[in-house]
């Protein structure tokens, strides 16, 4: 008997609305946030300093995929021949197929030019066969969409910060040492 009230005020307790939160997310109205170290669809960055892609169309990130789900072509830089840019080359076309991609980030790590970063995106599904294949635009958008969102920098640029910071500390500390050597001098 005493079970019985148990399992019925269990029970009123679940149906009465206010006396405990959702367990589930109501997803269509309330999407899942993302978290920020999520890995969503890969993207291609853009060099704002210059106004064009990072990417130069090397195709490391193409040779070492393992489902083959990307493909590219380069062109010469028109920027590079007016003194602008340090590429040479840059893409001409590039295409994800986002049915293959398994989100496994090994053209991020692969890519020598920071070029590739795994964007927020994860909701890119349509019902077209062909229709996640995403094009160069369409990339250098979302990589755009994500720099804004993250403050993406270069981790090449990130570096050249580092060691610059650490010459200025250096130069700093060797500064003090200088001058007391320079006025143990005019003492002797």
């Amino acid at each position: 008997m005493l079970n019985s009230v148990k399992g019925m005020m269990l029970t009123l307790a679940s149906t009465v609305k206010g006396l405990r939160k959702p367990v589930t997310r109501q997803y269509p109205t309330v999407p899942t946030p993302v978290q920020p170290r999520f890995m969503g669809f890969p993207a291609l960055t853009w060099d704002g300093d210059v106004g064009e892609p990072f990417c130069t169309g090397c195709m490391v990130c193409i040779r070492n995929c393992p489902t083959q789900c990307m493909s590219a072509s380069m062109k010469d830089n028109p920027l590079q021949q007016e003194g602008k840019s340090p590429r040479r080359k840059i893409i001409d076309y590039f295409e994800i197929n986002l049915n293959r991609c398994i989100l496994c980030g090994i053209c991020v790590e692969v890519c020598n030019f920071d070029a590739i970063v795994m964007s927020h995106e994860h909701e890119m599904s349509t019902y077209q066969r062909n229709g996640d294949r995403v094009d160069l635009p369409a990339l250098l958008k979302i990589g755009l969409k994500y720099q804004k969102e993250t403050g993406w920098v270069p981790p090449s640029v990130l570096a050249k910060r580092k060691k610059e910071a650490e010459a200025a500390s250096r130069a700093r500390a060797e500064a003090p040492a200088a001058v007391g050597a320079d006025s143990g001098e005019d003492g002797a």
